[in-house]
């Protein structure tokens, strides 16, 4: 299979990220980007660690017939929220009049449409719908660590859970504000929307598909450092479970899961910056249970995992593109 991929916009921190994974791709044969304010520009210009990696330039909007003998075409939009959706309608109109709409995928990696209709793109609970789907809503980037942490949990009656992660500043995305600039956050630990974070919905709806019964609170926090989110997820051990049946759980889960591993010890954000992985480890006493979660949310939580669900979607193994090491130490 030859796939051409199109990236909406590719100038930020998600998109350069998809150009990353995709130029590395054994199945991509081609990669387009588009940005409005960098237009004519090579990618490599707002991208450095590209130069001389992936060829190309930024394109202010694709001629959709230029893709009609495209094998398997796919689309990525890497667009802030509510861009996409403000003008889907438009888009589908077009790809139809160029006679893709049938062949196209779609991955979305904003919010706009991971409540429907969509295909929710969390390959650890969702791959059957993947398999059959030619749009995709990729998760949030605190939503993937908090789910990937109660996954594990599926039927229980927790009563409350506790749950924190703290994130890098490349998730506030590429333009700098009042509190993602670089001087404000490099020697500070802060909480922010305590309690209201957009991506607790998220996790709420997939605990109640899974049966996961109990209230989440969620508070969501800004680190000092670049890529990663650390997540916990504690509760009170429910009747009759034990800190070894929240092991067995977790191994049941995950064994089989390529991007998954399971560790011992706490699961370090260095260890998977950079890559496709979560490492996910259990703890517990005879009372209570923490799951410990390190991602990159450029990786698992965003571009990687778009590119996992790509992968599924067009009957690929999974891994092709994404299986690599980070670099160590970061």
């Amino acid at each position: 299979m030859k796939v051409d991929a199109v990236i909406f916009g590719a100038s930020g921190y998600g998109g350069g990220e998809l150009l990353y994974w995709l130029s590395r791709h054994p199945h991509v044969q081609s990669v387009r980007g588009t940005s409005r304010q960098r237009s004519g520009e090579a990618f490599w210009e707002c991208h450095p660690n590209l130069r001389g990696i992936v060829d190309g330039c930024f394109e202010s909007c694709i001629p959709w017939d230029s893709l009609a003998e495209s094998e398997q075409p796919v689309v990525f939009s890497a667009l802030p929220h509510g861009e996409l959706k403000r003008c889907i309608e438009k888009l589908e109109l077009a790809w139809s009049s160029a006679g893709l709409s049938q062949r196209l995928l779609v991955i979305d990696l904003s919010a706009d449409f991971r409540a429907g209709p969509f295909t929710y793109g969390l390959p650890e609970w969702n791959r059957a719908a993947i398999q059959r789907t030619r749009r995709i809503a990729s998760p949030g980037c605190f939503a993937t660590a908090l789910q990937l942490a109660l996954l594990p949990l599926r039927g229980l009656d927790l009563g409350f859970i506790a749950s924190t992660a703290v994130t890098g500043s490349s998730g506030s995305g590429a333009s700098a504000s009042a509190a993602t600039h670089h001087p404000v956050r490099a020697n500070d630990f802060r909480a922010y929307k305590v309690l209201s974070h957009q991506h607790l919905s998220e996790v709420r709806a997939a605990m109640l598909k899974c049966e996961i019964r109990g209230e989440l609170a969620f508070v969501p926090q800004s680190g000092p450092f670049v890529r990663g989110i650390f997540a916990t997820a504690q509760f009170r051990l429910p009747d009759g479970l034990d800190a070894a049946a929240i092991e067995v759980r977790t191994h049941e889960v995950f064994d089989h899961e390529p991007f998954v591993r399971i560790v011992e010890e706490s699961p370090r954000v260095a260890a998977v910056a950079g890559t496709n992985f979560a490492d996910i480890a259990v703890a517990a006493d005879e009372n209570s249970a923490v799951v410990l979660v390190a991602i990159d949310n450029l990786g698992k939580g965003m571009a990687g995992q778009a590119v996992q669900a790509m992968n599924i979607a067009l009957g690929l193994d999974e891994t092709l593109g994404l299986w690599q090491p980070g670099r160590f130490p970061v």
